[in-house]
């Protein structure tokens, strides 16, 4: 029961951190603190306090995005693995068990460089394979101005990078940074669009495709 006190405690201080550094940041740094590609098949947390049948307090576990997301997070029973994480509950253990003898401190487990390609090709087919759908409002006044009716509509607010960003980040479980898309003006008009994704070129081209690309159709509200 320490623990979870003091795990708890933890995260409190981390989500104050957050607030206060990640204004306007577009991706939630509880969720992914790391700039690159990803496909969150799986998430590896650290474990807060003992859970049956998953692990006890200061475990590195594998999750599912949803039940870290919907369960764990929200009561504060796991932290993502990441390092400031680990060491944080490291810390804590050392100020609210000052008692008791840290026999081992909570570690990070790091994925092998082939694992993490693997997961940024996964990332990286899913984002060329599926369609990014996003419904927007039309600008009403300059619909009606229209000189026809095959005039293209106008949207009221452009589809930046960074509104780009977040819905793949919601719609396709990828996380990718703004630099990651080739996107010279924001998309301001409804119908279907194929923007070209800067992906590293380690990252091996399926056979017959000369570039990554993200589909991407706006539909009127």
């Amino acid at each position: 029961m320490g623990f979870l006190q003091y795990g708890r405690h933890g995260v409190r201080q981390i989500i104050r951190f957050r607030n206060a550094s990640y204004d306007g940041v577009v991706v939630n740094p509880l969720l992914y603190a790391s700039q690159g590609l990803r496909y969150n098949k799986k998430l590896q947390v650290i474990l807060t306090t003992d859970i049956d049948k998953l692990g006890k307090a200061g475990d590195t576990v594998k999750v599912a995005p949803g039940y870290f997301r919907n369960h764990l997070m929200p009561k504060l029973l796991a932290v993502p693995n990441i390092d400031k994480f680990a060491y944080l509950l490291t810390e804590q253990r050392k100020i609210y068990q000052p008692t008791e003898e840290v026999k081992e401190d909570v570690t990070l487990v790091k994925e092998s460089k082939e694992d993490m390609m693997k997961e940024y090709e996964n990332a990286a087919l899913r984002l060329d394979k599926a369609k990014l759908v996003l419904r927007r409002l039309i600008d009403v006044q300059k619909a009606k101005s229209r000189a026809t009716k095959n005039d293209p509509l106008e949207l009221r607010y452009p589809v930046t990078k960074e509104v780009l960003v977040a819905e793949v980040a919601r719609q396709l479980c990828v996380n990718i940074a703004p630099e990651n898309l080739h996107l010279p003006s924001p998309l301001s008009i409804l119908g279907e669009y194929e923007v070209p994704l800067r992906l590293p070129r380690s990252i091996p081209l399926p056979e017959g495709k000369v570039n990554w690309s993200l589909k991407v159709k706006i539909r009127s509200k």
